[in-house]
Protein backbone atom coordinates (compact mmCIF):
# COMPACT_ATOMS: atom_id res chain seq x y z
CA UNK A 1 0.00 0.00 0.00
CA UNK A 2 1.45 3.63 -0.59
CA UNK A 3 1.82 5.81 2.04
CA UNK A 4 2.96 9.33 2.50
CA UNK A 5 6.99 10.29 1.95
CA UNK A 6 6.99 11.07 5.83
CA UNK A 7 6.77 7.55 6.97
CA UNK A 8 9.73 5.46 7.31
CA UNK A 9 10.54 2.55 4.97
CA UNK A 10 12.92 0.14 4.64
CA UNK A 11 15.37 1.61 2.32
CA UNK A 12 16.42 -2.27 1.03
CA UNK A 13 12.75 -3.07 0.23
CA UNK A 14 11.52 -1.51 -3.62
CA UNK A 15 7.94 0.39 -2.97
CA UNK A 16 5.10 -0.59 -4.78
CA UNK A 17 3.85 2.61 -6.64
CA UNK A 18 0.09 3.53 -7.90
CA UNK A 19 -0.42 2.25 -11.37
CA UNK A 20 -3.65 3.40 -13.39
CA UNK A 21 -5.27 0.76 -15.05
CA UNK A 22 -4.84 0.59 -18.48
CA UNK A 23 -7.49 2.86 -20.51
CA UNK A 24 -10.67 1.41 -22.50
CA UNK A 25 -10.48 2.44 -26.18
CA UNK A 26 -14.52 2.54 -26.26
CA UNK A 27 -16.43 5.06 -24.74
CA UNK A 28 -19.16 4.45 -22.16
CA UNK A 29 -22.27 3.07 -23.09
CA UNK A 30 -25.07 2.45 -20.22
CA UNK A 31 -25.89 -1.01 -21.01
CA UNK A 32 -26.37 -1.99 -17.95
CA UNK A 33 -29.90 -3.32 -17.02
CA UNK A 34 -31.16 -0.38 -14.72
CA UNK A 35 -29.96 2.24 -16.97
CA UNK A 36 -32.27 4.62 -18.58
CA UNK A 37 -31.62 4.80 -22.38
CA UNK A 38 -32.77 8.94 -22.98
CA UNK A 39 -33.99 11.02 -20.81
CA UNK A 40 -36.26 10.36 -17.14
CA UNK A 41 -39.57 9.07 -18.17
CA UNK A 42 -42.41 10.64 -17.55
CA UNK A 43 -46.15 9.91 -16.69
CA UNK A 44 -48.67 8.92 -13.96
CA UNK A 45 -46.56 7.77 -10.70
CA UNK A 46 -43.56 8.96 -11.69
CA UNK A 47 -41.38 12.03 -11.13
CA UNK A 48 -38.54 13.85 -10.89
CA UNK A 49 -35.25 12.56 -9.18
CA UNK A 50 -34.21 15.03 -6.70
CA UNK A 51 -30.59 15.39 -4.44
CA UNK A 52 -30.29 14.96 -0.55
CA UNK A 53 -34.37 13.27 0.09
CA UNK A 54 -32.87 12.17 3.27
CA UNK A 55 -32.98 15.92 4.21
CA UNK A 56 -35.99 16.56 4.57
CA UNK A 57 -36.65 14.52 7.13
CA UNK A 58 -34.06 16.27 9.12
CA UNK A 59 -35.42 19.51 8.29
CA UNK A 60 -38.67 17.98 9.74
CA UNK A 61 -37.65 18.55 13.00
CA UNK A 62 -38.10 22.46 12.47
CA UNK A 63 -42.10 22.02 12.43
CA UNK A 64 -42.75 19.78 14.37
CA UNK A 65 -43.98 21.95 17.23
CA UNK A 66 -46.27 23.22 14.78
CA UNK A 67 -47.92 19.99 13.38
CA UNK A 68 -51.44 19.83 14.20
CA UNK A 69 -52.29 16.24 13.19
CA UNK A 70 -55.50 15.52 14.16
CA UNK A 71 -56.25 12.24 13.73
CA UNK A 72 -53.51 11.54 11.44
CA UNK A 73 -50.54 9.28 12.41
CA UNK A 74 -47.29 11.40 12.64
CA UNK A 75 -45.78 8.79 10.43
CA UNK A 76 -47.92 9.26 7.91
CA UNK A 77 -47.96 12.76 7.77
CA UNK A 78 -44.42 13.43 7.61
CA UNK A 79 -44.02 10.27 5.05
CA UNK A 80 -46.45 11.75 2.44
CA UNK A 81 -45.56 15.61 3.14
CA UNK A 82 -42.07 14.87 2.10
CA UNK A 83 -42.79 13.12 -0.60
CA UNK A 84 -44.27 16.29 -1.83
CA UNK A 85 -42.23 18.12 -0.39
CA UNK A 86 -39.53 16.35 -2.82
CA UNK A 87 -42.20 17.20 -5.57
CA UNK A 88 -41.18 20.51 -5.13
CA UNK A 89 -37.58 20.38 -4.68
CA UNK A 90 -37.10 18.38 -7.67
CA UNK A 91 -39.24 20.71 -9.51
CA UNK A 92 -36.31 23.25 -8.96
CA UNK A 93 -34.23 20.83 -9.63
CA UNK A 94 -32.39 21.37 -5.77
CA UNK A 95 -32.24 19.47 -2.51
CA UNK A 96 -35.08 20.19 0.50
CA UNK A 97 -35.19 23.27 1.73
CA UNK A 98 -37.72 24.67 4.56
CA UNK A 99 -40.13 26.19 2.39
CA UNK A 100 -40.18 23.14 0.64
CA UNK A 101 -41.72 21.38 3.49
CA UNK A 102 -43.73 24.45 5.05
CA UNK A 103 -45.48 24.42 1.01
CA UNK A 104 -46.46 20.58 1.67
CA UNK A 105 -47.92 20.73 5.38
CA UNK A 106 -49.90 23.61 4.85
CA UNK A 107 -51.48 22.35 1.48
CA UNK A 108 -52.83 19.84 3.47
CA UNK A 109 -53.61 22.01 6.62
CA UNK A 110 -51.03 20.25 9.12
CA UNK A 111 -49.77 23.63 10.17
CA UNK A 112 -53.52 25.68 11.18
CA UNK A 113 -54.89 24.80 14.39
CA UNK A 114 -58.24 24.48 13.13
CA UNK A 115 -58.48 23.88 9.55
CA UNK A 116 -61.54 23.02 7.34
CA UNK A 117 -63.86 19.94 8.21
CA UNK A 118 -63.71 19.03 4.41
CA UNK A 119 -60.17 18.80 4.21
CA UNK A 120 -59.64 17.13 7.92
CA UNK A 121 -61.72 14.26 6.77
CA UNK A 122 -60.05 13.91 3.18
CA UNK A 123 -56.34 13.60 4.81
CA UNK A 124 -57.38 11.47 7.31
CA UNK A 125 -58.48 8.69 4.21
CA UNK A 126 -55.50 10.23 2.20
CA UNK A 127 -52.67 9.56 4.41
CA UNK A 128 -53.72 6.51 6.18
CA UNK A 129 -50.36 4.15 6.06
CA UNK A 130 -48.71 6.04 3.66
CA UNK A 131 -45.53 5.76 5.47
CA UNK A 132 -45.19 2.21 4.92
CA UNK A 133 -43.57 0.66 1.80
CA UNK A 134 -46.61 -1.58 1.42
CA UNK A 135 -48.73 1.74 0.54
CA UNK A 136 -46.32 3.39 -1.99
CA UNK A 137 -48.97 3.72 -4.91
CA UNK A 138 -50.82 5.68 -2.10
CA UNK A 139 -48.34 7.89 -1.34
CA UNK A 140 -47.49 8.73 -5.13
CA UNK A 141 -51.37 8.92 -5.16
CA UNK A 142 -50.98 11.96 -2.52
CA UNK A 143 -48.01 13.21 -3.96
CA UNK A 144 -49.93 13.92 -7.85
CA UNK A 145 -52.76 15.46 -5.56
CA UNK A 146 -50.44 18.22 -6.04
CA UNK A 147 -50.12 20.09 -9.33
CA UNK A 148 -46.81 21.44 -10.17
CA UNK A 149 -48.22 24.39 -11.01
CA UNK A 150 -49.50 25.05 -7.48
CA UNK A 151 -45.56 23.70 -6.15
CA UNK A 152 -43.79 25.85 -8.30
CA UNK A 153 -45.46 29.19 -6.19
CA UNK A 154 -43.89 31.00 -3.56
CA UNK A 155 -44.52 29.67 -0.04
CA UNK A 156 -46.95 32.44 0.76
CA UNK A 157 -48.68 32.14 -2.20
CA UNK A 158 -49.56 28.72 -1.54
CA UNK A 159 -50.72 29.70 1.89
CA UNK A 160 -53.07 32.79 0.76
CA UNK A 161 -54.81 30.62 -1.67
CA UNK A 162 -55.50 27.83 1.47
CA UNK A 163 -57.03 30.58 3.34
CA UNK A 164 -59.01 31.42 0.48
CA UNK A 165 -60.23 28.25 -0.76
CA UNK A 166 -57.56 24.85 -0.13
CA UNK A 167 -59.10 23.34 -2.73
CA UNK A 168 -57.41 25.46 -4.95
CA UNK A 169 -53.78 23.78 -4.00
CA UNK A 170 -55.17 20.42 -5.11
CA UNK A 171 -56.51 18.46 -8.47
CA UNK A 172 -59.75 19.53 -9.27
CA UNK A 173 -60.78 16.25 -9.01
CA UNK A 174 -60.35 14.88 -5.41
CA UNK A 175 -60.83 11.39 -4.66
CA UNK A 176 -64.50 10.36 -2.93
CA UNK A 177 -63.64 9.69 0.88
CA UNK A 178 -66.94 8.69 2.41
Amino acid sequence: MAAPDFVPTDPTQRVRAYTSPPRRADAWVADRPGDLAGAQPQGARLGSIGPDQGYAFRLVRQLEAQLHLGWVNHDDAVAGCVAVAMKRSALFGRAPVIHDLTAAFTVFGFLDDDPPPGLVELREALFAEVHSSHHYAERRDLVDLVPAEVLRQSPGAIVAAYRSDWRSNLVDELPDVH
